[in-house]
């Protein structure tokens, strides 16, 4: 199968304008995503999909693939179907733009189960939230799976609820067996194209995550377990934690 990882990079940030092109130890924080994402073993191809200019030719400068889309999109995954409707692919890969230390073993970790199995249209990751904090933080995304992988639900709230423990959870958050959602998606072509045509769902709208539209519908999504940490740049105090972590690794 041919698989195709898309960057979805927008220049305006509400928190972080110009995010895509901070400089991060000399390159732009775009560089080091599409970089890391060439890794990964199972990606063919790397395509940043943005509409400012100057993330484009960013992209251009350092030898990258970079395509225009339109302005007027409401989520990075109308952005995506609209370069996928070109390419000519089996698998689309979802990289976050401000994942700059993205190991490519989450990529081939996302990817593999659709490799292997052609009745799943879309895959993502999750980890285990190891801080009391991110366990109440409605920032972060919890999911919960059934037996076989696939999820049930993602909250921004804490699910499952340890109703017996609660009071322990800030000594132990492991004990809670929460689990934290990986922003990192996997698609079947057709199905990305024709996802952001499904009208959106109350449970999606409720809890302002995107995804919740595809089990809403029927549609299940596999979910693989992983270790491997991210560490996603929201903020400018959030680069300057990254940058810290490159100067000492």
């Amino acid at each position: 199968m041919v698989v195709t990882a898309i960057i979805p990079a927008r220049f305006a940030s509400t928190r972080f304008p110009g995010k895509p092109l901070a400089d991060l130890m000399g390159k732009p924080m775009i560089q080091w995503v599409y970089e890391r994402t060439m890794q990964a073993e199972v990606v063919n191809r790397v395509i940043v999909a943005t509409d400012d200019r100057r993330i484009y030719d960013a992209v251009q400068t350092f030898g990258g693939e970079a395509v225009m889309t339109r302005s007027d999109h409401p989520t990075g995954t109308d952005r995506l179907a609209e370069v996928a409707s070109s390419l000519k692919c089996d698998l689309i890969v979802n990289v976050q733009g401000d994942e700059p230390l993205i190991d490519p073993a989450m990529i081939d970790a996302a990817v593999r189960p659709l490799l292997n199995d052609p009745a799943i249209a879309m895959g993502t990751l999750k980890t285990p939230i190891r801080d009391s904090r991110e366990c109440l933080s409605p920032h972060v995304v919890k999911v919960v799976t059934d037996q076989n992988d696939f999820a049930l639900y993602f909250s921004r709230s804490l699910i499952p609820f340890p109703r017996d423990f609660y009071e322990e959870m800030e000594a132990n958050p492991l004990k809670v067996g929460a689990f934290k959602h990986i922003g990192l998606y996997v698609y079947r072509r057709d199905f990305l194209i024709d996802y952001p045509r499904l009208p959106s769902t109350p449970l999606e709208r409720t809890e302002s995550l995107e995804q919740l539209r595809a089990l809403e519908h029927g549609y299940r999504i596999k979910v693989v377990t992983t270790d491997l940490i991210s560490h996603g740049v929201d903020t400018p105090e959030d680069l300057d934690r990254v940058r810290g972590l490159l100067q000492s690794s």
